[in-house]
């Protein structure tokens, strides 16, 4: 198909403009704040900028709510931080009527003049009716509660974190203007957020919105933090253990991959610019994706082991993962196994996202992305630190020592080093 060249008026943009709303002024309403995305989008907000937030947080009620924003803070910051006066916890939940706000709405919306919304359902695994109820109901009374904001007292943005992966099984180049362009649906996350991105365009003539597509996103650069180790950290962990033989994939495979503070601060930055209202942006990798090839050599030699064989995807699938299945006798072989298949449209990407908008919007910024190869190593150094998301460590306090002895990395035992075939994504 064609694919019309991004709309100019995105270059026009010199910077991004800064905020006058100050401390006492209208605030951002942030959603998704303990996920990854989320937490790095609350830091940078905070080191960053000057803004009140309030966090929407699920909780049995207002106390718990406004102990997991304490807990995550600490996380953040430390136990000795200056934010607290400019963050508030808000219990709710997206996927109930008004957010379940009940009394709280209407003051709410008085208050608020930006939404971040980056709560969603990430798992591949849960079905589509799951997923829908966060990632598609979410979103209609993520609109819903914005449009309250605009007649309340002035919307200036509603900023929705979606995903590249709307994509779906689309094999070409795939532009920050398509979305709809016949493409099947690998799994319930992908449909659901490509049904909110659908609703979502019913709204643009009544909403400032501003959708952001990240790719696969991973830690910060600067400290590896994460909450989340799944992804891109799943075959590294089982890699790092000595339970990998072979992967299911091409040496020369592009992987998209892109820091937690990169997302953050495009969307902050998007967020202030008048010309990104309406506009849809590709937050991927683009020229500094990496490949299957570098990140199995990179894993090499952080975890001083010899590389895994590379499969065939097709081969795999088709001939020696249901011969693995019929032969193994280990049932935590087989589960792991199973929870594999769920990854197999990934291990022959054929999608490549454009994201020149993003490039061009954030050119005059200091926004940059930077080569997977460039910060692996905190990735991986933090990710052991806390056992693969086992133990919640800080953020605060910079990052640990980028070399990891090999001596330190966990291992499995003799009898547990089953070789497993895992994805490569």
């Amino acid at each position: 198909m064609d694919h019309p060249e991004p709309t100019a008026v995105i270059a026009r943009v010199p910077r991004a403009e800064p905020t006058s709303d100050g401390p006492g002024g209208p605030a951002v309403l942030l959603t998704g704040a303990t996920g990854l995305i989320g937490g790095v989008l609350l830091a940078r907000y905070l080191e960053r900028t000057d803004r009140r937030l309030f966090v929407l947080v699920r909780g049995r009620n207002e106390r718990e709510s406004a102990a997991r924003l304490t807990r995550l803070m600490r996380q953040l910051f430390g136990p000795e931080h200056p934010y607290g006066g400019r963050v508030q916890a808000i219990r709710g939940d997206v996927a109930r009527p008004g957010l379940a706000l009940r009394k709280k709405r209407d003051a709410l919306a008085e208050q608020v003049s930006e939404i971040t919304h980056c709560a969603a359902s990430v798992s591949f695994e849960l079905g589509l009716d799951g997923s829908r109820a966060n990632n598609l109901e979410g979103t209609r009374q993520m609109l819903e509660f914005a449009e309250l904001c605009q007649a309340r007292g002035g919307m200036r943005r509603l900023s929705h974190l979606s995903t590249a992966y709307v994509a779906g099984s689309w094999e070409g180049r795939f532009s920050e203007d398509d979305l709809d362009v016949g493409q099947r649906f690998r799994n319930a996350y992908e449909q659901s957020k490509f049904e909110a991105e659908t609703l979502i365009g019913r709204w643009r003539s009544r909403l400032p919105v501003t959708v952001l597509r990240p790719s696969i996103v991973v830690g910060e650069r600067d400290s590896g933090w994460a909450t989340a180790f799944n992804a891109l950290y799943w075959p590294l962990r089982a890699f790092s253990r000595g339970a990998v033989a072979a992967l299911p994939a091409r040496s020369e495979a592009l992987v998209d991959v892109v820091p937690a503070d990169y997302v953050a601060d495009a969307t902050i930055a998007l967020s202030q610019m008048r010309e990104a209202e309406g506009a849809t942006f590709n937050l991927t990798a683009g020229a500094h994706a990496t490949s299957v090839g570098e990140i199995v050599e990179l894993a090499s030699t952080y975890f001083e082991r010899p590389p895994p064989r590379l499969l065939d995807p097709r081969l795999y699938r088709h001939v020696v993962h249901p011969l693995l299945m019929r032969a193994s006798r280990d049932e935590r072989l087989r589960r792991s196994l199973a929870r594999s298949e769920i990854f197999f449209p990934y291990f022959n990407p054929k999608v490549s996202f454009d994201n020149r908008r993003a490039r061009v919007a954030l050119h005059a910024t200091d926004v940059r992305l930077t080569p997977l190869r460039t910060y692996f190593n905190r990735l991986v150094q933090f990710a052991v630190e806390a056992e693969w998301g086992r133990r919640q460590l800080p953020r605060a306090g910079g990052s640990p020592e980028l070399a990891a002895p090999a001596h330190q990395v966990p291992q499995l035992a003799e009898a547990q080093a089953t070789p497993v075939l895992v994805p490569a994504l």
